[in-house]
């Protein structure tokens, strides 16, 4: 489509906000056997954004989010994350298996009484083990831990995996959004 004569290649891609209530109902975290969990400590922002680009730089996210695309760019979007004033070390959380870092979660105050998910992933070769599901319930739990009573977090409705552990986990869609990005600058030819 051409603006004030100029070319953009600009796709939106539908994401879904979700919410749920947080209260005694949550079921424990439970890992696999030979996985572990590492919980937040600055030392581990390199490993954070490491497993953050194994999860996400072949990935719909990457195109909607480059900075997920490269290792500098999950470098930088881990830095900040830590950095923001609403960062909650007890919802942000490694898993360690037999060969090292392979999933990684973070949260975040996002207002009084709700935090927010950022960033739930596994790397493709530990998928479909429960891990992600562990990882969630896990950052939930930092959560009430600090005092919230509720949880957001954005998905890519294509993410039809993300989306069926959410809803079994009680999120509930409250708001479709649209996210613009220009194609052409994210995958320049």
């Amino acid at each position: 489509m051409a603006v004030h004569g100029l070319d953009h290649n600009i796709r939106y891609f539908k994401r879904f906000r979700m919410e749920r209530e947080l209260g005694n109902d949550l079921p424990a975290a439970v890992l696999p056997a030979g996985f572990s969990w590492w919980p937040w400590q600055p030392v581990l922002l390199e490993h954070h954004a490491e497993v953050k680009f194994q999860c996400f730089h072949d990935e719909i996210d990457a195109t909607i989010f480059p900075s997920l695309g490269c290792r500098q760019g999950c470098l930088l979007l881990m830095t900040e994350i830590s950095r923001r004033p609403g960062f909650i070390p007890e919802a942000t959380w490694l898993v360690v298996g037999p060969d090292g870092p392979c999933g990684t979660v973070q949260g975040i105050r996002e207002r009084p009484g709700v935090g927010a998910i950022q960033n739930l992933g596994v790397v493709p070769g530990c998928r479909g083990r429960g891990i992600g599901e562990a990882l969630l319930l896990q950052a939930l739990h930092g959560f009430c831990r600090v005092g919230l009573g509720r949880a957001v977090l954005e998905v890519t409705a294509q993410n039809d995996v993300a989306l069926r552990l959410y809803r079994r986990l009680g999120f509930r869609c409250r708001r479709t959004l649209y996210k613009a990005v220009d194609v052409a600058a994210t995958f320049p030819f």
